[in-house]
């Protein structure tokens, strides 16, 4: 092997090794529920807007939106 390969195996080693180190640690942030996203919603006696072309509306009035809901995450293992 040519020596400067080794140089650059060890100069990608510690690259590697100093972006480890300063990564920014994980502060066990909470998981997001289903309060914390912005969803269509389908309520009574709300006005319903007159769209011609194509335009993005962030609070639509739409009649069903999927299935949302959240089912616990179950590990078992371990003795």
């Amino acid at each position: 092997m040519d020596p400067m390969t080794w140089v650059y195996i060890i100069m990608l080693v510690v690259s590697l090794a100093m972006s480890l180190a300063n990564r920014p640690k994980n502060q066990n942030a909470k998981p997001p529920g289903l309060t914390d996203f912005e969803v269509p919603t389908a309520e009574e006696g709300r006005e319903i807007k007159k769209i011609f072309g194509r335009v993005w509306i962030a609070d639509q009035n739409v009649l069903w939106f999927g299935n949302l809901r959240t089912r616990p995450i179950r590990a078992s293992g371990g003795k």
